[in-house]
């Protein structure tokens, strides 16, 4: 088997994960299913993962890892703060795409799955490693110079519980539109503010 069949493979196996995960959760979904969905065989599968909480932690750190990727082109990009924001809420929206209920009591608050501790863990590492680029965004003067950093990180150990919060979800009419609802508080929440002179 060649490399690019290789990469071409296991870009399948994830990109199909990730549709069926973020439609339907985790548990409903089965190798049988990514299998079939995405072209793959079983064999194939099991060179690629052991097994599909494997396949979901993949397809997690690749979501994150592009994110991240696709966060700090922005903060290097042109552009002012106001520009910058609406990117990253762009990029936001796009990530929420048909994510369902299921998906986030799978992936944010199943304890029994292993995800929930996973998730925590590399969303912290994360955190850990672009609180520079927050850092240098407040010397630029596009994120408020007196906001802790550290904030932002607690924050979004917070988000992760209000996601699966049932009556927060109950006000609205899909997980995307409470994403987005609670990313745009977010994201203007540290905007610089106009202070009289």
């Amino acid at each position: 088997m060649t490399t690019a069949s290789i990469n071409k493979n296991l870009h399948k196996i994830l990109g199909t994960a990730r549709d069926l995960f973020w439609k339907h959760g985790f548990k409903r979904i089965s190798i049988e299913e990514i299998c079939r969905t995405s072209g793959i065989s079983k064999m194939t599968f099991y060179r690629y993962f052991p097994n599909k909480i494997e396949l979901a932690k993949a397809v997690f750190d690749r979501e994150v890892d592009e994110g991240l990727k696709k966060f700090r082109q922005i903060l290097r990009g042109e552009g002012s703060s106001s520009e910058k924001i609406k990117q990253i809420l762009q990029m936001k929206i796009a990530g929420s795409n048909h994510i369902s209920k299921e998906f986030l009591q799978d992936f944010y608050s199943n304890r029994e799955l292993g995800l929930k501790e996973y998730i925590e863990e590399k969303t912290r590492q994360s955190w850990n490693a672009i609180m520079m680029d927050f850092k240098g965004a407040q010397d630029e003067g596009w994120i408020r110079k007196d906001l802790k950093p550290e904030f932002l990180f607690y924050f979004s150990q917070k988000m992760g519980e209000l996601v699966t919060d049932e009556k927060l979800l109950s006000l609205y009419g899909t997980p995307q539109e409470f994403i987005i609802e609670l990313s745009n508080f977010f994201a203007y929440g540290i905007s610089p503010r106009d202070e009289a002179k």
